[in-house]
């Protein structure tokens, strides 16, 4: 069955082209170590709630936009070892590399693929 790591983050608007560079080139390290695909979505129409929403979970500021994106792995083994590899990959920690949004506002997490039609 497939896995799935989930991600929510709040990027700075003004830097949308240099998360999708930083998220292509960790899309390569990631594919390379067992990923299906990897896929980045910009939010649009992403409201604000007001007991919950995807804004408040991750603290999103005026000047920033929800990002919502998943990696699909074969299986929980592959995604374990694969990613792994990718925590310890040097082009994950090369100097520049960081990543263009505050990581301790991400959410995320693994799930098991319950349907996929």
């Amino acid at each position: 069955m497939h896995y799935v790591d989930g991600f929510v983050a709040a990027v700075p608007t003004a830097n949308k082209d240099v998360y999708l560079k930083h998220a292509k080139d960790a899309a390569v390290v990631f594919r390379e170590f067992g990923a299906l695909n990897v896929v980045e979505c910009w939010g649009v129409d992403v409201p604000q709630g007001e007991v919950t929403s995807f804004p408040m979970s991750v603290k999103c500021k005026a000047d920033e936009t929800v990002v919502f994106a998943w990696i699909s792995w074969p299986d929980k083994e592959t995604r374990d070892a694969g990613m792994q590899k990718v925590m310890n990959d040097p082009r994950m920690h090369a100097p520049g590399v960081g990543a263009p949004f505050d990581g301790k506002r991400m959410i995320y997490g693994g799930f098991s693929v319950l349907l996929n039609e």
